[in-house]
């Protein structure tokens, strides 16, 4: 579940069962936020099939600002990662840094727009009642969708800044290249601009043949959720986002670190729905910017971080990526106790200043 569920499987021992269930961590304060649906009718995906109506579930904080011609000119989108929502973006290790007045996304300044991708959150997801007849969305249908929920539903013709997490991070790259005027300033947070293959494919497909192997899941039509698949696919979400020293510091005994692992992976199934979860991953098989690079041409600042098992620190596709890109800067956060593994992307302390700095360069 990457994003999601990362935000629970790091969280300390001593979390709350709510937080620990699956979802984003309670926030320390309360957001002034509005919610909405934009409904896009006769959506063609990829693959050629149609949804009569898709809706699109979106999250907003601060309000649009508009120039002398009536254009929206302070308009941010920040896009979740696998199996996340927009709503992630409210709990206190990413809002409390970010949104407060001075901060570098001061909700006074900036209207954010927090949307949630196709098949996840309160958009059109298999689990609504197709199930596997749900069209076969990939990464290309869900940026699709971003940009027509902001141009047809939103009225934003231009991004201040478009930020993305994991998934979101890939989405960043394919809008980057597919939309290159589109956004004034790109930050992917914990991803390449690569093909997903090798391990990074490997892991994702034990995943999904887990769940599929499970004689409950019945092809998709499961009466109830395929516990078994389920559990087996967490437990290699849980190993792929895991922090080595930040966990050897919280669990440095045998006893209590199995007790940890077992309950997060058993908290995590009862939350997860199998088909929403097999096409979530499967989601990223249509992913490669990499030949298109050249193409994004805004400012961008594009950070990993050291201890990420999905991306880890010695491929070398960042130092060749950039040199390809005019406008990008690329830099890995070095690994400590106080780290996140893939899930450091949702913790902004680590790279606040980077977004501030990108903020005053491109303003």
């Amino acid at each position: 579940m990457l994003s999601l569920l990362l935000l629970a499987l790091q969280a300390p021992a001593q979390t709350p069962p709510a937080a620990a269930a699956g979802a984003p961590a309670q926030p320390t304060r309360t957001w002034p936020t509005r919610e909405g649906d934009h409904v896009i009718r006769d959506f063609r995906f990829r693959s050629g099939e149609t949804l009569p109506e898709l809706r699109m579930h979106y999250t907003t904080l601060g309000q649009p600002r508009r120039d002398a011609r009536g254009e929206i000119v302070n308009a941010v989108m920040v896009l979740h990662g696998t199996g996340g929502t927009g709503k992630q973006f409210l709990s206190p290790q990413f809002a409390d840094e970010l949104y407060g007045p001075g901060q570098p996304l001061d909700i006074t300044r900036y209207w954010i727009i927090l949307p949630d991708n196709i098949g996840h959150g309160g958009s059109s997801k298999p689990s609504d009642g197709l199930r596997t007849r749900f069209p076969a969305y990939g990464y290309h249908d869900m940026v699709a969708a971003q940009h027509r929920l902001l141009t047809q539903g939103l009225g934003v013709k231009r991004l201040r800044l478009l930020m993305g997490t994991s998934m979101g991070c890939m989405h960043g790259f394919v809008w980057g290249s597919t939309y290159p005027d589109f956004a004034r300033a790109l930050m992917p947070l914990a991803c390449e601009p690569v093909e997903i293959a090798g391990l990074n494919r490997m892991w994702r497909q034990l995943a999904i043949d887990n769940i599929r192997n499970d004689p409950a899941y019945a092809d998709g039509d499961y009466r109830a959720q395929p516990t078994a698949g389920l559990r087996a696919a967490a437990s290699l979400l849980f190993v792929a986002g895991a922090a080595p020293l930040n966990l050897q510091a919280q669990f440095p005994t045998r006893e209590p670190a199995v007790a940890y692992a077992h309950d997060r992976v058993a908290r995590q199934v009862a939350g997860l729905d199998a088909n929403d979860l097999v096409y979530a991953l499967d989601s990223s098989r249509d992913y490669d910017p990499w030949p298109q690079l050249e193409r994004i041409t805004a400012p961008t600042v594009w950070i990993n971080s050291a201890d990420d098992f999905i991306n880890p620190r010695n491929l070398d596709f960042p130092e060749r990526a950039v040199k390809r890109m005019p406008n990008a800067r690329f830099r890995i956060i070095p690994e400590t106790p106080e780290t996140r593994g893939h899930g450091t992307h949702t913790w902004a302390k680590f790279w606040r200043a980077d977004l501030a700095d990108l903020l005053r360069r491109t303003e």
